[in-house]
């Protein structure tokens, strides 16, 4: 759609201008508290199913297993990367994905490759045909990935009707803070993961 890629743009370099100082503060903080890069590159599933690496800051312990935040304990995340959890500020960095044409702010979420039954339930709805987001509407809606089929669901009852009013309300509500992603939970796997 070439209004939702205007509008990415319209928004997204003017922001990645505006955040860069705190980008870098937040990146020396990282790397101050714990070892390991501070930027968390991972393989997600794009638009058309194409596979691209997503940008976050790096919350969780170096070592930490490649898995959903669903499946990985409250232990492996750091002091200071809970406190960019609750933020959203680990997400800032996908800014730069929305400009490189990766990602769109708002979308359905990336989910990695191995999540099979959420890439098949997504397939089967067409929402594959759509760039991933920064942000989502199930997200807000409190519904993770931990939960694909009404995840997908919900995606789909979301953007056939998609109206650029409603994407600024999710964006506005993410930044106030409303939603959760995907959860990272104390019954989660104890395992180590580099997010």
């Amino acid at each position: 759609m070439p209004f939702q890629r205007l509008f990415d743009l319209a928004v997204a370099i003017p922001l990645a201008l505006v955040i860069a100082p705190v980008c870098l503060i937040l990146l020396v903080m990282i790397r101050l508290e714990t070892q390991g890069p501070p930027l968390f590159v991972q393989e997600r599933v794009g638009r058309n199913r194409q596979p691209f690496s997503m940008l976050k800051r790096r919350t969780m312990h170096t070592g930490t297993a490649n898995v959903a935040s669903h499946q990985v304990g409250a232990a492996s995340i750091t002091r200071l990367g809970g406190w960019l959890r609750r933020l959203k500020l680990d997400e800032l960095p996908q800014l730069w994905n929305v400009l490189a044409g990766h990602m769109s702010l708002v979308g359905p979420r990336p989910c990695l490759p191995s999540q099979e039954q959420l890439v098949s339930e997504r397939a089967r709805r067409g929402i594959f045909a759509l760039r991933p987001g920064v942000t989502g509407p199930a997200q807000i809606a409190g519904i993770d990935m931990s939960d694909p089929v009404r995840l997908a669901a919900y995606e789909e009852a979301y953007f056939i009707v998609r109206r650029p009013l409603g994407d600024i309300r999710l964006l506005v509500s993410t930044a106030l803070g409303s939603g959760r992603g995907d959860a990272v939970t104390a019954s989660g796997s104890d395992t180590e993961e580099r997010r």
